[in-house]
């Protein structure tokens, strides 16, 4: 729950038809899509020996027209028109970089203790103690706890484009997380403490394979992560934080990852402790995701335009729905989209997560939030 709630190739041009004209609409491109290169995946850009041009996902042969009759059966489009996600080559790495990443990883988490963890000298505790003078109801307060996340994770986000011109990216990005990460940990820490004082709904513990079906899918929600969550640097803001257009790997099954992941975590966990904090919690959860599918895919539209409508049409909210109907095409070699970095730490990540989890309980009940 902690990594769900902290936390989202060649340019395209439009054919004028052979009978009128038709004005070129001006698209706005994240700095990848800026020129036309291939698309860097092994074995997904493949020009044919007729040289093909591609555009918009259909295949115009050489020495046709640009402004020639369209073939009567365009040839589908292979190359992706978005990012490459989960990407990660070592050798344009800068020691200097992580350097500074360690740094300012090492910072906020003393800035997090002192501020707001340390019972002593964080608000943390007056924070929660506020929310739980409005209820008795463990089940209220962590929907509020909730609440008060969303609202200000999902207004921030909202509010990304203004700030940042009023601020910079990287000062906007370092205030969006100051103000959430702490919210974030308030709501994980109250969950842990309080997960089983609800009203029991259902007891299926004692099923025979029931833990390792729980086990397996949260196992797999966290493969359903937002590749921006990947790009460290720019979460850390070391690099430039960017709004990316992502296509390949996990954005190929659904272009809302995150959200899916969610409620796969939240109905696995709910079916798990089966009471009324859990079914609380996968409420709130689930619907500040639904709300971020909407938000995103607006806040996409308003930055890239055009851009985003085509790759919007060419990706799915609900999982492989795209591939099912044909809008998009997975490579013979889609496997290697995941042997990557990145997919690698999150396996260690996650194990290394479920083995801690009397050690992230006991740090919890320490708290007494």
């Amino acid at each position: 729950m902690a990594s769900r709630l902290l936390l989202s190739t060649s340019t395209p041009l439009l054919l004028p038809s052979p009978r009128r004209s038709v004005a070129t609409p001006s698209l706005r491109y994240p700095p990848s899509l800026a020129f036309p290169k291939p698309f860097r995946s092994p074995n997904l850009w493949r020009p044919s020996s007729s040289n093909c041009l591609r555009f918009f996902g259909r295949t115009h042969d050489r020495g046709t027209s640009i402004g020639g009759a369209e073939p009567e059966s365009p040839i589908p489009q292979e190359a992706p028109f978005g990012e490459d996600s989960a990407a990660f080559d070592p050798g344009q790495q800068k020691l200097s970089s992580w350097a500074y990443f360690t740094a300012i990883l090492g910072a906020v988490l003393v800035a997090l203790d002192v501020l707001w963890i340390s019972p002593s000298t964080g608000f943390g505790t007056v924070y929660i103690d506020a929310v739980s003078r409005l209820s008795e109801r463990p089940e209220v307060v962590l929907l509020m706890l909730i609440f008060i996340f969303a609202i200000v994770h999902s207004g921030l986000a909202s509010l990304r484009d203004d700030g940042e011109k009023l601020i910079g990216e990287r000062v906007y990005r370092v205030l969006f997380a100051g103000v959430s990460l702490p919210l974030a940990v308030s709501a994980v820490v109250y969950f842990i403490n309080h997960r089983y004082d609800g009203t029991q709904l259902w007891q299926l513990q004692n099923v025979f394979g029931l833990h390792e079906l729980v086990w397996f899918s949260s196992f797999v929600s966290f493969f359903f992560l937002y590749p921006s969550t990947f790009n460290l640097l720019e979460v850390a803001a070391v690099d430039k934080p960017k709004m990316h257009l992502w296509e390949t790997g996990i954005m190929r099954i659904t272009r809302h990852p995150q959200m899916v992941g969610q409620v796969i975590w939240c109905l696995a966990h709910t079916l798990w402790i089966g009471n009324t904090v859990a079914v609380a919690t996968s409420v709130g959860l689930i619907a500040h995701h639904i709300y971020g599918v909407w938000n995103g895919d607006r806040r996409l539209a308003v930055r890239y335009g055009e851009a985003f409508e085509v790759l919007k049409s060419r990706t799915s909210v609900i999982p492989f729905a795209a591939i099912l109907d044909g809008r998009q095409k997975l490579p013979k070699d889609y496997y290697k989209e995941f042997i990557r970095l990145p997919y690698l730490t999150i396996t260690i990540l996650t194990l290394g997560t479920y083995l801690a989890h009397p050690l992230m309980q006991a740090f919890s009940f320490r708290l007494h939030w």
